[in-house]
């Protein structure tokens, strides 16, 4: 995790209904998804392909979406068998939401 943060950067990645569904999906795995072949839902994340289905939109979308919320510092991709795998970062979360707290 970064020290310094972009904070318009972040709060752009989460100015969209897409991407906020994202991080809502992600923020409970388990409750969201089924268990995956490949790849623990909590340690390596939710599947791309599972996300995009649940963003209802097609795989060049989802990506882009993706990419923001990975640019932004909210999630963490980790790759797998030719798969890309989507975990929410806690502490970079945890310690954006504190900054935010402060600065207001």
């Amino acid at each position: 995790m970064a020290n310094s943060f972009d904070t318009e950067k972040t709060l752009k990645a989460l100015a969209n209904d897409k991407r906020l569904l994202v991080m809502e999906l992600l923020k409970d795995p388990l409750a969201n998804f089924p268990p995956q072949v490949d790849g623990d839902l909590v340690t390596d994340g939710v599947c791309s392909n599972w996300l995009k289905d649940k963003m209802g939109v097609a795989q060049p979308t989802a990506t882009r979406h993706l990419q923001v919320l990975v640019d932004a510092g909210l999630i963490i991709p980790t790759r797998k068998k030719g798969w890309v795998f989507y975990r929410r970062d806690e502490a970079f979360i945890s310690a954006f939401k504190k900054k935010i707290s402060e600065e207001m």
